[in-house]
């Protein structure tokens, strides 16, 4: 429920405050730099991307209700897809791919990064989780 609130919120506040992209650079397998026709630019590293893909995939964890994505420190980019003329899909070497990043979204996620990377870094901290991936034994 708490979910689908704040993705309303979200496309919301996108809808009625997102500049037009004016370029979009892969520096793969690290970064993603962006700019609008306002003037903001944000670089996203991939990990910040990955862990905020607008995708549900399997490879969250669900504690107490509270979707989950951790280790994904080391994660890289491999490449991205247009998709129309409103976004982009970025396949990441966890071969996680099924996140569609529309530029009204990347708008959202750098005017937001501070406040977004804090509260992942506290969710990580309150369940014991890490930004690094696991070790296999």
């Amino acid at each position: 429920m708490r979910r689908t609130f704040e993705s309303a919120i979200r496309s919301v506040w996108t809808m009625a405050k997102c500049p037009r992209l004016t370029r979009i650079s892969l520096h793969a397998p690290k970064l993603v730099e962006v700019e609008f026709d306002n003037g903001s630019a944000y670089n996203f590293s991939a990990e910040y991307l990955r862990v905020f893909s607008p995708a549900v995939d399997s490879k969250i964890r669900s504690i107490g209700g509270e979707k989950v994505i951790f280790g994904r420190r080391l994660v890289g980019i491999m490449s991205a897809e247009p998709v129309g003329n409103y976004g982009v899909r970025l396949i990441f070497d966890d071969l996680h791919k099924t996140g569609i990043f529309t530029w009204d979204y990347f708008y959202y996620l750098g005017s937001n990064k501070f406040s977004l990377m804090r509260n992942y870094i506290k969710t990580l901290k309150k369940h014991g989780l890490s930004r690094d991936p696991t070790t296999k034994k």
